[in-house]
């Protein structure tokens, strides 16, 4: 039983995405008997994100079908949802919080799985209605509500895989979209030159007016009203009914720095997600940790399987089962017909080699360092990414002429 007011709560989770959700599930799994809550922002049981801007914005699924699990499991394993109220205060020493509510709770231990806040663009007009972000419900139901009434141009800043996404639901759906991007090439942060030229001709050729190494200046709009346009550097002004911005998130950890956590880009953690405070947690996309598939990197892995991997390593060690995180990160992102699914970290890589046809819209790109396969870009071969997966695990060096090979199995190749 969980209830508020200074009653302890054994494992206190702090967000209810999936890596809050996912904790609590495993707690449970694992036959943990103590109480547990999980203190969400939004208003909902907790929902699968990647279909935000895939299946739920093009309307191929309804909302009840990203529910993680049936809004009546979390009563049936006594996992209490403390939801629409997020921990403003954190007390390491007295291991208390404080909801936005004005709640005090004490907790025996404090998951911090809070994830991240959109990030803003730092300019002129970013206020404006008509300016979205595409990270929560709530964002979806706004633009899609827009839509619904008439936008036609929209303009999206940003050429990651939440721009990419937008730009292809949008565009099917008969909107005419802008894509903006910063840098020379879109997915420029996470892939090689090879996808993202790719990407960009696939975009192009359904119509998306795509346009890198752009820099936006401000959006232009009615002063307290809707935009209208974005102002570029260059001069140009591009002309939209809305706006999203999807130019990556900012950890939501403000509250455990506050308390002492170490950090900067996220909560650091050790190898078992145990934070620099006494018993405090913290996974998924705010936890910063030494990677082992990129060499002992320090990063955030913004992915759902990072998410959920992490959250049951938490919750095995909390149920007497402690083991190291060590686990592959893999991606995936669907945009038109094109699945594409990625396996390994690519930064640092000094080789690729291109595998399959671009132009057949079935390849790979595998990305090496110093001869070792570290990661690959797998579109629409399936194939590739199952058995290449496992190059990456092994740490393999095959030969490179062999990996271009497609009429080889990457299989034999570890």
């Amino acid at each position: 039983m969980v209830a508020g007011g200074g009653d302890p709560v054994d494992v206190l989770i702090v967000g209810g995405g999936h890596a809050g959700a996912q904790c609590a599930i495993a707690l449970r799994q694992n036959g943990y008997a103590g109480s547990v809550a999980i203190v969400g922002r939004e208003h909902e049981p907790p929902y699968e994100r990647p279909p935000l801007s895939k299946e739920y914005f093009a309307r191929e699924k309804s909302f009840e079908r990203l529910y993680i699990r049936p809004p009546q499991f979390w009563e049936e394993k006594d996992i209490a949802l403390l939801l629409g109220c997020e921990v403003v205060k954190v007390d390491p020493a007295a291991k208390q919080v404080v909801l936005s509510d004005g709640t005090m709770m004490t907790y025996g231990t404090l998951v911090w799985a809070a994830g991240g806040d959109p990030r803003r663009l730092p300019c002129a007009g970013s206020d404006l209605a008509g300016v979205h972000a595409v990270r929560t419900r709530a964002d979806c139901d706004q633009l899609m509500g827009e839509t619904d009434g008439g936008v036609k141009r929209v303009t999206v800043i940003g050429g990651g895989y939440i721009g990419l996404e937008a730009a292809a639901v949008l565009t099917k759906m008969g909107v005419a979209v802008t894509l903006l991007e910063a840098a020379s090439r879109v997915l420029a942060r996470v892939a090689g030159p090879d996808l993202s030229a790719f990407y960009e001709a696939e975009h192009r050729a359904h119509g998306v007016d795509l346009r890198t190494g752009v820099a936006v200046e401000r959006l232009i709009g009615i002063p307290g009203g809707r935009v209208t346009g974005v102002a570029l550097q260059d001069g140009t002004v591009v002309a939209a009914d809305a706006v999203i911005v999807g130019i990556g998130i900012v950890p939501a950890v403000a509250p455990l720095i506050a308390a002492g956590a170490a950090g900067a880009n996220g909560i650091d953690v050790d190898a078992f997600c145990r934070t620099s405070l006494p018993d405090v947690y913290a996974v998924g996309d705010c936890a910063s940790f030494a990677c082992d598939f990129a060499d002992g990197a320090v990063m955030r892995v913004e992915s759902v399987q990072n998410a959920n991997d992490q959250a049951t390593c938490v919750a095995k060690a909390l149920c007497g089962e402690a083991r190291p995180y060590r686990a592959l990160p893999w991606f995936w992102s669907n945009q038109y017909d094109l699945k594409l699914q990625t396996a390994g970290i690519s930064v640092g890589y000094d080789q690729t080699v291109l595998r399959g046809d671009p132009a057949a819209r079935s390849f790979s790109v595998i990305y090496l360092k110093t001869g070792r396969v570290i990661a690959l870009d797998c579109v629409n071969a399936v194939k590739d990414y199952v058995q290449g997966r496992k190059l990456v695990e092994a740490q393999a060096c095959p030969d490179p002429g062999c990996l271009a090979n497609d009429r080889l199995p990457l299989k034999g190749l570890a």
